[in-house]
């Protein structure tokens, strides 16, 4: 497993939005579902809690580069 990195913005979301490191590692590692954007990177969703968080991070060489977080209280897409 890689370790994870966490780019200014993303950051500054996980503050706003009280979602933690072991919540983003879970998300990353443990997803419900994973899809591709056109930029490279990866939207994971997981439910945790009472709420479903997306993360979007992007997969270097040497670390998963985490950068955004969205939550919400309903589900994104059905899945």
């Amino acid at each position: 497993m890689k370790p994870i990195t966490y780019c200014r913005h993303a950051r500054k979301r996980m503050k706003d939005r009280n979602v933690s490191e072991e919540e983003i590692s879970s998300v990353v590692n443990q997803a419900d579902y994973i899809e591709f954007d056109a930029k490279d990177r990866k939207n994971a969703y997981k439910y945790i809690g009472n709420r479903f968080i997306r993360v979007t991070f992007k997969e270097e060489n040497d670390n998963i580069l985490i950068i955004t977080v969205t939550i919400r209280k309903k589900s994104f897409k059905s899945f």
